[in-house]
């Protein structure tokens, strides 16, 4: 019954936002909206420009791209322009979805350096939004979403909303929170972190492409020719070359830095094996895909750690700490979870998704 199992280290009013399992979650009836407001001198037909800045990380990126999906649907003349650091994760997210995408200088390795680098993003973006002229910016966290929304704040007359797509928030929402007209959550246990009264619990926009997955024998023709038990594998930037040099010749895998068809390897895969960041989880949950989790012990407030538990709890996931992990860990954990128990999981992950849920 497996064919495919994909390893990937991953992870306004809006409608379709996703939403968390009953218990984590208020789910309100009510859609929000950001008023715009411009210029006497603009026409009744001037569009409505909608900048984004976030990144670093699929969590930051993810989000940023189903909002703009659903205005698109929304109001077809919408323009949007995406702020970002170069060869990141972001650059190459919003490449691929063919939206507008604007160069902010990435932080400096080194924490001296960085009031200057920081003072220099400021400029960056203040010149980008001059050039966009938007109405609102939305920042979904990050580092280039603090000095985005900052520059938006500088320039006057243009709305900033937050997304904070953790239970824990991070240092750059944490920060703007102060300053944003609107805050969007996912979680009933972040309204503790930010000022309430500007806040909504919507939990996590997820992709259209996502929600709505081919069939997975169209999918597995896109990667694969023959049937049978296939790996998809999405490393990462920094881990492509020496894994690829290492696994390149075999024939049953398909290895990719960066899964620019993200839809088609959820729509293929039978068992998914992750990191446990915000999005990736809502995505597994939406898609209702078995999983293994891994949760990265590389980010701050053990975010990840957090988001696993949940996932055990909702969708019974399997959960393998970074600690436990090595090969033959993974594969007892993959040969442990038979049909009966995939159908399980995929069962209570669709239930906990409830992937058409709106704000």
């Amino acid at each position: 019954m497996r064919n495919a199992l994909m390893a990937t280290s991953l992870s306004f009013s809006f409608p379709s936002f996703q939403s968390t399992p009953p218990s984590t979650i208020t789910r309100h009836p009510r859609r929000v909206s950001i008023s715009c407001h411009s210029s006497p001198s603009n026409s009744n037909n001037d569009p409505i420009r909608v900048a984004f800045s976030g990144g670093g990380t699929g969590s930051n990126v993810y989000p940023a791209l189903a909002i703009a999906e659903e205005l698109k649907t929304a109001n077809p003349t919408c323009q949007f322009l995406f702020l970002g650091t170069p060869n990141s994760v972001e650059s190459a997210a919003i490449s691929s979805a063919g939206y507008d995408f604007a160069s902010v200088s990435s932080p400096p390795q080194n924490l001296v350096f960085f009031p200057q680098r920081l003072l220099k993003s400021l400029i960056q973006c203040l010149c980008h939004l001059r050039d966009f002229q938007p109405h609102v910016v939305v920042g979904t966290g990050g580092y280039v979403s603090f000095p985005a929304c900052i520059a938006a704040k500088l320039r006057g007359g243009t709305n900033v909303v937050i997304h904070e797509p953790n239970s824990v928030p991070g240092f750059a929402n944490s920060l703007l929170s102060f300053l944003a007209d609107a805050i969007f959550v996912a979680f009933n246990s972040t309204l503790d972190s930010f000022p309430r009264n500007k806040c909504l619990v919507c939990g996590n926009p997820v992709r259209l492409s996502i929600r709505n997955l081919v069939s997975k024998a169209t999918a597995m023709s896109h990667f694969f020719p023959d049937s049978g038990l296939y790996v998809i594998w999405q490393t990462g930037v920094e881990a492509f070359d020496e894994m690829d040099s290492l696994v390149k010749t075999h024939p049953r895998l398909y290895i990719t830095p960066f899964m620019h068809c993200m839809d088609l390897a959820y729509a293929a895969a039978d068992l998914i094996v992750s990191r446990a960041g915000a999005m990736t989880c809502y995505e597994i949950s939406a898609t209702g895909k078995p999983s293994i989790l891994i949760p990265s012990p590389n980010f701050s407030e053990g975010n990840q750690f957090r988001n696993a538990s949940l996932m055990a709890d909702v969708a019974g996931v399997t959960v393998i700490t970074e600690d436990e992990l090595d090969s033959s860990t993974l594969a007892i954990a993959i040969e442990k979870i038979g049909d009966k128990k995939m159908e399980d999981m995929s069962e209570r992950a669709l239930k906990a998704a409830n992937p058409n849920a709106s704000p």
